[in-house]
């Protein structure tokens, strides 16, 4: 068999594996990823939301993404609409959809995302059109990756 034919072998990571990045605000964890397991096609990861919290407005040039909402309820907008994602429903974002997540409820939130295609460098899969505000940037998260 050759390099270009084998077969890779699979690998298990956890939540506790990757640290978390609260640069648009919430608990991201990107857990399946080109660097974390050399996925080729994609990324998987969670998003734990606090109450209050908010996900900044961004989208994906050249992603699609999934993202199930597993526990708790927020309001989503997409392309500057709001929908309610409840516990145990999913959306599907298409390329170029304009997305912000906003948690108004009393408890926290938690989801599992995935995108794919990949950009073609990872400075090149998100555009962030909004800022986390100072105080939101300098928030603690409460969740420790216990999901």
């Amino acid at each position: 068999m050759t390099p270009a034919t084998a077969v890779a072998a699979p690998k298990i990571k956890s939540i506790h594996d990757v640290p978390a990045n609260r640069r648009r605000g919430g608990d991201i964890r990107t857990i399946l990823s080109p660097a974390t397991v050399g996925s080729k096609a994609g990324f998987m990861g969670t998003l734990t939301l606090a109450p209050g919290e908010i996900v900044t407005e961004h989208w994906h040039p050249y992603s699609e993404e999934f993202l199930f909402c597993v526990r708790g309820e927020v309001t989503i907008q997409l392309d500057g609409e709001e929908y309610l994602l409840p516990a145990e429903s999913g959306v599907h974002l298409p390329v170029g959809t304009r997305h912000r997540l906003v948690n108004h409820g009393a408890e926290e939130a938690f989801f599992v995302f995935c995108s794919g295609p990949l950009a073609p460098r990872p400075d090149l899969g998100h555009v962030d059109t909004e800022q986390p505000s100072a105080a939101q940037a300098a928030a603690p998260h409460p969740h420790v990756g216990n999901a």
